[in-house]
């Protein structure tokens, strides 16, 4: 299926879209590209916000989109790897069954299957600025974001529906 389909089917069924991404195997190079991109798009996504940021600080917006940018592009995909390197050596003392390759598999994909979450959020965050309804689309990006993980580890553990 198309990335863009997968990623709308895994806010209502991320277990199946999780059970065809792992069908494919061991695939590094397919789990780097999914944490790209996804990284990319949350750094899009904050694009209304920084423009906001600038009109009330007086701050170019150019040197906060570029602080952004190594943020999402170079910081946070290190930091995720670690995060991940961490949690399969815990997986593995637990003796999980999960592999650390299904473990960055099932984050990065729900890094990229969350970004719909995240760009609503930057509109909000850009256009409405502060406000109750802002925070609530923040926190349901972040509970989207944490079902399709945990569901995709379910779905790696081999844990039953």
């Amino acid at each position: 299926m198309a990335v863009s389909t997968d990623i709308l089917a895994s806010w209502w069924s991320p277990r199946a879209v999780m059970r065809r991404l792992t069908a494919a195997g061991r695939r590094e190079d397919r789990s780097l590209v999914f944490l790209m991109a996804g990284c990319f798009v949350i750094f899009v996504a904050q694009w209304p916000r920084l423009a906001r940021v600038a009109e009330a600080t007086g701050t170019e917006l150019a040197q906060l989109m570029a602080y952004e940018f190594l943020a999402w592009m170079f910081v946070w995909p290190l930091a995720l790897y670690l995060l991940t390197g961490l949690a399969a050596g815990l997986l593995r003392l637990l003796r999980s069954g999960i592999e650390g390759w299904q473990l960055r598999l099932s984050l990065f994909w729900a890094l990229l299957a969350a970004t719909p979450g995240a760009l609503l959020y930057g509109l909000m965050a850009g256009f409405v600025g502060p406000a109750p309804g802002t925070h609530l689309v923040g926190a349901l990006w972040i509970a989207g974001f944490a079902f399709i993980f945990v569901a995709g580890l379910r779905e790696a553990a081999g844990a039953p529906s």
